[in-house]
């Protein structure tokens, strides 16, 4: 039954009063081992493949159709490497790969673990914004982001492998696919968001500490760039599950 549960089994929709997305470009050597194998790595330039931290304030999730009221509102900080599936159809799409998700709510931790794989801990978040100045943190496992107010003219980050800001917006996410994948039964469930309104405005990132992407001890990890989308109505369709034919 739990495991019917993680299929994504019905349509579900939110509003995004703001997504925050910080993505790092790592040697493709370093998150090979990461993904399952029926993933590939979605890569830049055959070099460069991308991990990236989400800070996404949601308002409203809920089963699609379901009264605004009986929605969940939250923080979610999700942690994704971008990737590629080759589906049984022989179509290459581009997507997500979940390693960790994180929220300031009791009821979408619970929720978000009975329904999803997306690893879901219970933390404290404090997003706060003033005059342009955005500042992200958790007390209990030391996250900090630091975020100043940009637009087109913002530089990308140091070190940055784009050559520009559209280079950059190919991985600002969020991709339209999410994949989770069963070794045992080897099986490949595919959730497609839609959304509207998505329109990345780059930020400039003044400091940040994120000790999950440090846990994972990547060599030649540098930040790629930074994205805010604000007011975003957003919806999963129903996940679509097939056997990986290798």
């Amino acid at each position: 039954m739990l495991s019917f549960l993680k299929s994504h089994p019905f349509a579900v929709e939110a509003f995004f009063e703001s997504s925050t997305v910080l993505a790092f470009a790592v040697p493709k050597e370093e998150l090979q081992h990461l993904i399952p194998d029926c993933l590939e790595l979605d890569m830049y330039e055959d070099k460069w493949a991308f991990i990236a931290v989400a800070i996404v304030k949601t308002k409203g999730l809920r089963p699609k159709g379901f009264p605004n009221f009986m929605g969940s509102s939250f923080t979610l900080i999700g942690y994704r490497i971008f990737v590629r599936y080759r589906n049984n159809a022989g179509d290459s799409i581009r997507g997500l790969y979940i390693l960790k998700s994180e929220t300031d709510k009791w009821r979408m931790h619970v929720l978000g673990n009975i329904f999803t794989d997306y690893n879901y801990s219970l933390i404290d978040i404090d997003y706060r914004t003033d005059v342009g100045l955005t500042n992200i943190s958790s007390m209990q496992t030391g996250l900090h982001i630091a975020l100043k107010q940009g637009d087109d003219n913002t530089g990308l980050p140091l070190g940055s492998p784009f050559k520009d800001w559209k280079d950059a917006r190919r991985f600002a996410g969020p991709l339209p696919h999410t994949f989770t994948y069963n070794a045992t039964t080897k099986e490949v469930l595919t959730i497609k968001g839609l959304r509207e309104n998505w329109k990345p405005t780059p930020v400039q990132v003044s400091s940040y500490n994120i000790p999950f992407i440090d846990s994972l001890q990547l060599k030649g990890a540098v930040l790629a760039n930074a994205f805010v989308i604000t007011d975003i109505p957003y919806h999963w369709q129903k996940g679509k599950t097939e056997i990986w034919q290798a």
